[in-house]
């Protein structure tokens, strides 16, 4: 029995279902503890496709720039409507986009052979951007004002365990095998960041291991991804409304 049976958008349909729940207990329904733990499961799926989007996207600029401005465009808007510094989680996966794109620029020329100097100034990359990201999700207040980078530096380096591996395995194993070992350093980083998290719901988080087992390595076949970046802000700024006529 095949068990591979959801594609990259059916993966991140489940995850969008998910976050609008969590967003739901979040906004409307506080007392419900358990709309907040099913709502868990939702970062790991987009952090795992964002880490699969990193590994097929044939214009990273592009890709990033899109992130990021639409990452900038939501905290504009946040920062006018509440005067909050609560860095998005879109802020979160722009940070993991940098650091992968520096892995990856690493691992092209330690394997394509390169100077060493290229290699080294590629590892100096590489690590420079792992510390800046820990330095920004360090700051707690800018201004006088509350400053969080949302799940902290573990959840801006949980999408990079999948690509850490990929690099890792590149060339020297089958489809097959480079996807369990993916899913496995993913795991792996999925674990610290529950333990790093000071919530314990966080630990509902490993349920997505489940679909994420049934990923059958496809996009399908309709393109999605300016869906889902007009979706996440869009559901935001409708609960917030709702919520201030309630």
């Amino acid at each position: 029995m095949n068990i591979r049976c959801l594609n990259g958008n059916g993966i991140k349909l489940l995850a969008a279902v998910l976050m609008v729940v969590d967003h739901i207990g979040m906004f409307f329904f506080p007392q419900a503890a358990w709309l907040r733990w099913i709502g868990r499961i939702s970062l790991p799926l987009f952090a795992y496709m964002l880490a699969e989007g990193c590994r097929h996207t044939k214009n990273k600029t592009d890709r990033l720039l899109l992130l990021a401005s639409t990452a900038l465009a939501c905290q504009i808007v946040s920062f006018i409507a509440s005067g909050s510094l609560r860095m998005s989680i879109l802020v979160t996966f722009s940070l993991s986009v940098l650091i992968i794109y520096s892995l990856q620029a690493f691992a092209e020329k330690l394997s394509s052979s390169a100077r060493p100097l290229s290699v080294a100034l590629a590892a100096a990359g590489f690590i420079g951007m792992v510390f800046l990201t820990f330095a920004v999700t360090c700051i707690r207040e800018i201004d006088g004002a509350a400053f969080s980078v949302e799940y902290g530096f573990w959840g801006c380096m949980l999408a990079v365990f999948p690509a850490a591996a990929d690099c890792m395995m590149s060339g020297r194993a089958d489809g097959e095998a480079a996807g369990v070992a993916r899913l496995a350093a993913f795991a792996a980083g999925l674990c610290v960041l529950c333990a790093a998290h000071s919530n314990p719901a966080q630990w509902f988080s490993l349920a997505a291991l489940v679909p994420l087992a049934m990923y059958d390595g496809r996009r399908g076949k309709l393109n999605l991804k300016y869906f889902f970046y007009v979706f996440y802000p869009a559901h935001l700024g409708l609960f917030w409304l709702i919520s201030c006529m309630i």
